[in-house]
């Protein structure tokens, strides 16, 4: 006879209000409410959160920065944790490890979301998001965990996977051999992008402006890397491909826009991509004659969709990729130091929150 699971009433969960005071710059409040539990509809699953990990998605939004913020929604996009229960009793998710799909209107096709896209935490679209105990969501929008992830990594990988591969594998068209570069690695994307590019057989450079980061990525399998700090860092990466017996690469991947194409078009092949999916350094992203006579390609890439998340995950289970994970909060309570630490940009990985204290042991990051 199967165990009566106690079903909640309320969860605590992280949310977001607009800020008491008139401070400038604006930094809105995160605040723990507790919430009461909706009544479970047709084809929705409660899920016990076990981690939830930040964005700077989430850091902007609280900045006022990021476009249609809802005040009163949950925040988080990223979550992990076990289906308690469910609309349908028979349902084979029950008892399962699951991780949340972070977004919404893209399903399945290869050029774009079908309808609204929209990203679940902190949003005017939907209240839900992931910091919060107990979550109501579709099952169709949570996916198994690999067995070789705790919830920990489980929640540090959907919105990250989900960029890194359609920027490497889906628009950057990464294979094996190809030279890759991977601009500011440090950061959720970068690093699974990285670990994404040499896990299919790439060869990879990096740029930081911090040398311990290029360090450690070069222990994830990098080849290489300069600092961006350098203003002739373009042509120290000609040397360093030059040492490795290349001429040029075929891709770059880069979260920062501006002139990355102009600066790079003197070792990017011809016919080569350069994928922006990000805009660090500037809103703009320039492109000139010079560029088009190369037949070189300039891709904007934002998130994916739900099958895009589905093949990342197939390969990294395949693989056995740990995305990495730089800090680990215990409780929902811990939130405003995650901010923090977004705020100094010294993490090296995923901030990541772990809700339930008795969740799994976590692994070392590796391919």
């Amino acid at each position: 006879m199967s165990a009566v699971v106690q079903i909640p009433k309320s969860t605590k969960a992280l949310v977001l209000r607009k800020s008491a005071l008139a401070t400038k710059p604006v930094y809105h409040d995160a605040v723990l409410e507790e919430r009461p539990i909706p009544e479970l509809k047709p084809g929705q699953v409660l899920v016990r959160i076990h981690a939830a990990a930040f964005n700077h998605r989430d850091h902007w939004i609280r900045k006022g920065l990021y476009p249609g913020i809802g005040f009163g929604s949950v925040i988080g996009g990223d979550g992990a944790g076990l289906v308690i229960a469910s609309a349908d009793r028979h349902d084979p998710l029950l008892q399962k490890r699951v991780f949340f799909v972070p977004m919404r209107g893209w399903e399945r096709d290869p050029e774009a979301p079908e309808t609204s896209f929209y990203v679940l935490g902190g949003g005017k679209k939907t209240p839900l998001g992931t910091f919060a105990q107990y979550v109501v969501v579709e099952r169709d929008q949570v996916i198994p965990t690999p067995d070789h992830l705790d919830d920990v990594h489980a929640a540090a990988w959907p919105i990250g996977a989900v960029t890194a591969w359609r920027a490497t594998m889906v628009n950057g068209q990464v294979k094996k051999g190809d030279n890759v570069l991977i601009t500011g690695i440090g950061g959720g994307v970068a690093l699974v992008a990285l670990q994404l590019c040499v896990a299919r057989g790439a060869n990879v450079y990096v740029t930081s402006g911090n040398e311990d980061k290029i360090r450690k990525a070069v222990e994830l399998g990098a080849k290489g890397g300069v600092s961006y700090k350098a203003d002739d860092w373009p042509s120290q990466l000609a040397v360093l491909l030059k040492k490795n017996g290349a001429s040029s690469l075929n891709a770059v991947i880069d979260a920062g826009g501006g002139d990355i194409l102009r600066k790079t078009s003197s070792i990017l092949k011809q016919g080569g991509r350069v994928v922006v999916f990000g805009m660090h350094t500037s809103p703009r992203v320039t492109m000139t004659m010079r560029e088009v006579l190369k037949n070189q390609k300039l891709l904007g890439s934002t998130m994916g969709s739900k099958q895009d998340l589905i093949d990342a995950t197939n390969f990294l289970a395949q693989h056995r990729i740990v995305p990495v994970v730089s800090d680990v909060l215990d409780g929902l309570e811990s939130a405003e130091r995650g901010f923090e630490i977004l705020e100094r940009e010294e993490h090296f990985g995923k901030v990541v929150l772990r809700i339930v204290p008795d969740s799994p042991k976590t692994f070392p990051a590796k391919l």
